[in-house]
């Protein structure tokens, strides 16, 4: 097989040499953000639930009519509120993602006599989104709820498309529901701070959503490098717009995960695995990365992917600073594996690249996934 962007690797400058999970080749001089009127990605249909995601600035955030606001200790300062609005504000992190942080927005929503058309903002990573979503959920059977995504991964991926929900113990998002937020509102300039490790966890479902659907994104990540891990203004409002799309249009024609959505899950099932393993020191998306390598591995191996392309495909996560290896056991990522909630008449659906925008769903063999586990 012959990949289309082989030409942009034999031609593109070389990529630069791998480093740790934790270090970058270095750390980007952020340029100045331009700053746009709220502004409508697209609108969509979820299921039957309407949903729009939007462009705005920071001062066009919060919606006059919450009633109920949700952040965490890290998110809470970025927005200002009203004096008297109601909120709760959470421990961030996935070690926070329980039952006791939904419990605490339900007991403050009937405190505050919200009711089933009262709104509820949550503001935060993908953990804040997910719990306030999901909390949203139950409330009253369903009430309000619109998200501000203050990550990378959260504006690309997590307050998107329905999925809500917590972990159960080490396993990730186990307990939940599909309920999308009638509202997305994405500012990019919130952006301009966030930690550089945060940044390369979106950068990595960024990357996903490449191979998954969108050639023109995937060319842009091969070709402009330096200026996305520089958080280029215009960019990164493309690169935002165009995983918005991307995941939209997997979600309206298949909320529950019944059929397409699932190419979303690119890398996923090994990588919750790899994060359960390693008790969170992977990040999301650093995991997803890895993930999706051994997705390629796989693929390979069966006879789907070329070998060529693969190659390209880790070559481009090396040059944005992706670990690729992982001293987690193998036996114990394939028995977590194992939890993943993805299963169908309980055998696993494995995720797999062909090439670019060419995803399979195959079910593989426990003794073949330990091999490609075994790989280094």
């Amino acid at each position: 097989m012959t990949s289309p962007y082989h030409s942009l690797f034999e031609f593109h400058k070389p990529f630069a040499p791998p480093v740790s999970l934790f270090f970058y080749p270095f750390t980007p001089r952020v340029k100045e953000f331009y700053t746009p009127v709220m502004e409508i990605i697209k609108s969509f249909s979820f299921g039957g639930f309407p949903s729009k995601a939007v462009l705005c600035n920071k001062q066009e955030l919060l919606p006059s009519d919450t009633a109920l606001f949700v952040a965490d200790h890290h998110t809470r300062e970025l927005i200002s509120l009203p004096e008297g609005l109601a909120e709760v504000t959470l421990i961030p992190g996935e070690e926070g993602k329980q039952w006791d942080a939904v419990d605490k927005i339900l007991k403050t929503a009937m405190e505050e006599g919200l009711a089933r058309d009262s709104l509820i903002c949550g503001a935060g990573g993908g953990v804040v989104t997910d719990m306030t979503a999901f909390a949203g959920s139950l409330y009253m059977r369903g009430c309000r709820v619109i998200l501000i995504p203050t990550s990378l991964l959260a504006m690309v991926d997590a307050a998107l498309g329905g999925k809500t929900g917590i972990d159960a113990g080490v396993y990730k998002n186990m307990i939940g529901t599909f309920y999308p937020a009638e509202e997305v509102r994405i500012c990019p300039e919130l952006l301009r701070d966030l930690p550089l490790k945060e940044y390369m966890n979106g950068l990595g479902e960024v990357l996903k959503t490449a191979i998954i659907g969108d050639a023109d994104l995937l060319q842009l990540l091969v070709e402009k490098r330096e200026a996305v891990l520089a958080r280029d203004t215009e960019i990164l409002s493309e690169i935002i717009r165009r995983c918005i799309l991307v995941k939209g249009a997997l979600v309206e024609e298949d909320l529950r995960e019944k059929g397409r959505r699932a190419f979303l899950n690119l890398g996923h099932t090994f990588g919750h695995a790899l994060e359960a393993v390693s008790e969170f020191r992977w990040s999301h998306g650093a995991a997803v990365i890895w993930g999706t390598v051994k997705a390629l591995e796989a693929s390979v191996r069966l006879g789907l992917a070329s070998p060529d392309w693969a190659e390209e495909m880790k070559s481009l996560f090396l040059g944005y600073g992706y670990e690729l290896e992982a001293l987690e056991d193998p036996q114990a990522i394939l028995e977590a594996m194992k939890m993943d909630k993805k299963k169908q008449k309980g055998k696993l659906r494995y995720i797999l690249p062909a090439g670019p925008q060419d995803i399979r769903i195959e079910f593989l063999d426990p003794d073949f996934v330990l091999e490609v586990l075994k790989v280094k």
